[in-house]
């Protein structure tokens, strides 16, 4: 890797983060910095010319950073991929390490932090912010031991990830919607969720539905 004169690319629809990301790069002399606002625009960048680094955000209109990671790694395998991001969920910044990225940046890191995670990168090392260092650090429920739960409630567990009310599921499983409430913040409680969101995305990752 030419490390006195790299091509970066930077893909964020939002154009504030484009140009701070791209001011704060610019005083560094070893980076040509190239700027994208869709994923597919990089893609066809790629196909003719090298990029080193690139910075990706995993929300943008035209589709899924996840998505894009695995596509360009594919495409260019020795293309440095960073997320750079708002989202801080321990399983996206996973799949995004596991789609090929090289590292994963939270929005809210200061520019210092942004640049040792770029060199970091650069030098072959995971590149975590401090923020998301501490999110992996964490235990997952996944360790935990899965809480038991009754057919009734997997019932209404799945009913609710469908996206269904409480008088929708009331009225298929013939209770009373103060009964699905009930059973709804037994779940909650059974797998310590603070919303019925996380409570879905808790049973999704333990593969309960």
């Amino acid at each position: 890797m030419h490390k006195n004169n790299m091509n970066l690319a930077i893909v964020d629809d939002h154009p504030m983060v484009l140009e701070g990301l791209k001011s704060l790069l610019q005083q560094n002399e070893m980076f040509q910095i190239f700027s994208f606002t869709k994923g597919a625009a990089v893609l066809d960048f790629i196909l003719e010319n090298r990029i080193d680094v690139l910075l990706l955000d995993i929300v943008l209109k035209g589709g899924n950073g996840l998505d894009f990671c695995k596509i360009i790694k594919k495409q260019s395998p020795n293309t440095l991929i960073l997320a750079v991001s708002n989202q801080a969920e321990r399983s996206i910044i996973l799949r995004f390490l596991e789609n090929g990225g090289s590292g994963y940046i939270l929005k809210n890191a200061d520019a210092k932090e942004i640049m040792q995670c770029i060199q970091d990168a650069i030098n072959g090392k995971l590149a975590l912010c401090k923020d998301v260092q501490e999110i992996m650090a964490k235990p997952s429920l996944i360790n935990y031991e899965i809480p038991r739960i009754t057919k009734r409630e997997l019932q209404i567990l799945k009913a609710v990830s469908e996206g269904q009310t409480s008088a929708e599921i009331a009225d298929k499983l013939f209770i009373s919607v103060i009964t699905v409430e009930t059973h709804r913040r037994n779940l909650m409680q059974k797998f310590q969720a603070k919303n019925m969101i996380e409570l879905v995305k808790i049973a999704t990752d333990n593969k309960l539905i």
